[in-house]
């Protein structure tokens, strides 16, 4: 279940990175909408990190 999770969250900011680069190259995303979505991408990784870390310590 947990690697389905963190699947997801890291297609999710494949996704929004690709998206924020096609929107951006044809000019059709606004500054501060592209930095939301960018965000949004960096914090699924960020959980991910963090999951996979907490997973980790408890394998030592």
């Amino acid at each position: 279940m947990k690697y389905t999770i963190n699947l997801i969250f890291k297609a999710v900011a494949l996704a929004m990175g690709v998206a924020v680069t096609a929107l951006s190259a044809m000019q059709q995303i606004p500054t501060h909408h592209a930095i939301a979505m960018l965000g949004l991408g960096l914090a699924c990784l960020s959980l991910v990190a963090i999951s996979e870390g907490h997973v980790k310590q408890q394998e030592n």
